[in-house]
């Protein structure tokens, strides 16, 4: 205990101190209640193991979110797999069996037709992007997209990655990227303005 005190580290005030930060903090990234609470603890273990490298030049909390960083780019990439960037290609349905609106053959062929294209949002987005219901159904939309894909948007979109440490994480090519985001986008769009901006 002398040790962690001199060292500036308290690991008995870390659960009350930063559960509830980090568990949000996983579950934005990941969208999942169980794997972002295992993550969570699996952060705390590997900060138990490493104490004796905690530097001083960040703080306790910053030093656990980036253990955090760690195991999640790891999640992604375990979960990474090649088959997924070929989803695209393939007819998606929803849980009952019909077909998702989100999931538009206008919007995996990459080109907009007249009936698809963007419409002018109806909503003030100043005002909407304050809203916690803008939020919730933005979190909704992101979980349509295929994990890889969310992966990608997210480490680059929240997480604030370059494209080559991206690509290098999830095993991906340069142009294996570009696609994924560019789709991504459009897709988060066309959910947002069906289930947000001109509903």
């Amino acid at each position: 205990m002398a040790e962690e005190k001199k060292s500036g580290l308290e690991p008995e005030k870390w659960i009350e101190r930063y559960s509830d930060y980090l568990y949000s903090f996983a579950y934005a990234r990941l969208r999942k209640e169980e794997v972002a609470e295992d993550l969570v603890q699996d952060t705390f273990f590997s900060a138990l193991r490493a104490r004796d490298t905690f530097l001083h030049n960040a703080s306790e909390k910053t030093w656990l979110v980036s253990i955090l960083k760690r195991k999640i780019i790891d999640y992604y990439r375990k979960k990474s797999t090649q088959n997924e960037l070929n989803i695209f290609d393939k007819p998606v349905q929803g849980s009952d069996g019909t077909r998702d609106h989100f999931f538009e053959d206008t919007v995996h062929s990459g080109h907009w037709t007249d009936a698809s294209a963007p419409k002018e949002w109806e909503k003030d987005f100043e005002t909407s992007v304050e809203s916690d219901e803008f939020y919730d159904i933005l979190k909704q939309c992101m979980t349509k997209l295929p994990e890889k894909t969310a992966a990608a948007f997210t480490m680059k979109n929240m997480d604030g990655l370059d494209t080559e440490e991206i690509c290098k994480e999830l095993g991906i090519t340069p142009s294996n990227y570009w696609v994924m985001m560019h789709r991504a986008k459009l897709m988060l769009r066309e959910c947002m303005e069906k289930n947000w901006f001109t509903a």
